[in-house]
């Protein structure tokens, strides 16, 4: 009995020394002057490097939010560009503080692989894209055709998934690179290429003739993609997670990037407690930030909607409609918490 209670005293020891251990990245993150970010190698609308090397994207928007948050400026964000294959082990071992990167929540990913998630930046689903001289209208007539698909994805997973329970056959084409499955696919590899649907309309843009390729009208499954951090670390959790609802209830209050100093003046008590001019609030402070982290986001990043329409949206060449990643006041998905 005292052997088992020593053995669960020293076990209590190092889980609370290791507890303690990953419970740091806030000081890390401040320690080293800037956040670090696990983005896509390349995907428009989402993280993409432009010829000068300046990256742009929802995800990447994100990235500047945290780091806006943590520092009140956006210029203080790192990205790291990742491969589907290394995301996870980079996050996991601390070569990024966060991975930004369309990374589609799932329970396994939830659990077994130590990470947590919990806001929804982008819903997504699997879709399918074909080159028109295929003469095909629906992914339930491409039994028999060549795939490109990225390796150690849900995407492989679920294409596996939808061929089977439609008793179709396919011949798998895997690459590790986003990239190089793209190419194969644009040079005649492959018949079809599947992805996120968001990521369909990115890659038709990059191909030598767009207008000869098609996005079929199936969406084979639920992406939904967000934020990942490691477990362990409650503070960090809830700041990457309170960016992304205070950039939508930002949008929900009719707050934006033009008009945050007037709003700094409302009397509406959710935008007082939202831009921290609440007399006496402590929001901020209990989360480990300053208490304008909100106003410093909206200002030099802007809400929700901004950020949508200028990467993926009516302001950018995807043209993407808001559908589920509206507001829920519009019919969408899109819900954040109270402040408050």
């Amino acid at each position: 009995m005292k052997k088992a209670i020593l053995s669960a005293v020293i076990g209590a020891a190092v889980l609370g020394g290791a507890s303690v251990a990953s419970a740091a990245t806030l000081q890390d993150v401040k320690g080293k002057g800037f956040v670090t970010c696990g983005v896509s190698a390349g995907i428009p609308g989402f993280s993409n490097p432009d010829d000068k090397g300046e990256w742009s994207g929802i995800d990447v928007d994100y990235c500047r939010g945290i780091a806006t948050a943590v520092f009140g400026d956006p210029t203080k964000a790192k990205f790291v560009a990742l491969s589907s294959k290394d995301r996870f082990p980079a996050l996991q071992s601390g070569e990024v503080d966060v991975l930004t990167r369309n990374t589609t929540w799932t329970i396994s990913r939830d659990t077994s692989l130590g990470f947590n998630f919990r806001t929804v930046n982008y819903y997504d689903g699997q879709g399918f894209i074909a080159k028109k001289s295929l003469n095909v209208k629906s992914a339930l007539e491409l039994s028999g055709a060549a795939v490109c698909v990225q390796t150690g994805t849900t995407t492989e997973l679920n294409l596996a998934d939808y061929f089977k329970t439609n008793n179709l056959q396919y011949n798998p084409v895997v690459f590790e690179k986003e990239s190089d499955a793209t190419s194969a696919y644009d040079s005649g590899r492959c018949d079809v290429y599947t992805t996120d649907q968001s990521g369909l309309y990115a890659i038709r843009l990059k191909l030598k003739n767009p207008d000869e390729n098609v996005v079929l009208p199936e969406v084979i499954s639920k992406e939904p993609l967000g934020p990942a951090v490691r477990q362990g670390d409650d503070q960090w959790f809830d700041i990457v997670s309170w960016v992304h609802y205070a950039m939508v209830n930002a949008e929900e209050l009719g707050i934006t990037s033009k008009n945050v100093d007037e709003q700094k003046n409302s009397a509406n008590p959710d935008v007082k407690r939202l831009l921290g001019t609440e007399e006496g609030t402590k929001i901020g402070t209990d989360l480990g930030v300053t208490n304008d982290w909100a106003y410093n986001i909206i200002k030099k990043v802007g809400n929700y909607g901004e950020v949508f329409d200028r990467n993926v949206g009516a302001g950018s060449p995807l043209k993407i409609e808001r559908g589920q990643n509206a507001l829920w006041t519009k019919g969408g998905l899109q819900y954040a918490p109270p402040v408050r």
